[in-house]
């Protein structure tokens, strides 16, 4: 998201984050983490962020292009059956939720595809995400895990650097532990931006990864370029989405994507689980 937001402070989950919770443990804690249920994204984001979409802004595109005509109301209803935000179309300000149950199912979705990539054996996989303040950690996690179980973790145009639209010095790519992210100046930033992922792919050429695991333009330009993608995406984030209803998208998760990093450990578990079993 883009936005900056507080949230309200929360307990951990009722067991501790190394112990994998049962799914209504894990639901109940994505609702008092804010993770999902009643979202620290209000409304009023929610809907501009949907009309932007609609009116094909590049900042909200995410690097997809849409072969669908996508309205407003379209990406509305898009967004109450993939997210679970309030469908009703007079509901303009206030509160807007995000389903924890789609939450739970998007995540053992994308562990079952993580998986499967896997089974192939000696996979070749992209990390990266524009949200470092918060799922970072996620991101951290898979990558171990991934490591772990054979894949390559691919590094391509590290260094690479550019002048984005918004800010008045070049940015550039660097990996920690295997994810990708965008430097400025030594401090990793939050961004949209699908540039960086086309450099990256373009640098690979024909030496295409076996998956992506991203957010943001980091997914979007994936998906656009064909690759098998996967990928996080908070209720005012509506790309995503509208690039799996196109297929471009393997598998979007909805949920708040800004909450404290600790907050997503059960989430990060119970995903790794869903690997491990799968695989």
């Amino acid at each position: 998201m883009s936005d900056v937001r507080s949230h309200r402070p929360a307990a951990p989950g009722p067991r501790g984050a190394a112990v994998p919770l049962t799914r209504d443990e894990l639901r109940e804690h994505l609702i008092r983490t804010r993770i999902a249920g009643e979202v620290a994204t209000s409304r009023e984001n929610n809907l501009d962020h949907y009309r932007s979409l609609a009116n094909r802004d590049p900042y909200h595109m995410f690097g997809l292009t849409l072969e669908g005509g996508w309205s407003y109301q379209d990406v509305l209803e898009l967004m109450a059956k993939s997210a679970g935000v309030v469908a009703d179309p007079g509901h303009r300000e206030g509160q807007d939720t995000i389903d924890p149950d789609r939450t739970i199912d998007a995540t053992e979705a994308m562990g079952d595809t993580i998986a499967g990539v896997l089974r192939a054996g000696d996979p070749r996989i992209l990390i990266a995400t524009g949200h470092p303040t918060g799922l970072l950690t996620v991101h951290l996690a898979l990558a171990r895990l991934l490591r772990e179980r054979g894949a390559t973790l691919l590094g391509p145009a590290e260094g690479w650097s550019y002048w984005g639209q918004g800010f008045g010095r070049k940015r550039k790519i660097r990996y920690l532990d295997g994810v990708a992210m965008l430097d400025d100046r030594g401090a990793f930033v939050h961004t949209h931006d699908p540039a960086p992922m086309r450099a990256m792919l373009a640098e690979l050429g024909d030496d295409r990864p076996d998956l992506v695991i991203a957010d943001h333009g980091w997914a979007g330009a994936a998906g656009e370029a064909g690759i098998l993608t996967v990928g996080f995406a908070d209720s005012n984030d509506p790309a995503l989405f509208v690039g799996e209803a196109e297929g471009k998208i393997a598998v979007t998760v909805p949920l708040d994507d800004n909450v404290l990093p600790r907050y997503y450990d059960p989430l990060t578990h119970h995903l790794v689980e869903r690997v491990v079993r799968v695989v």
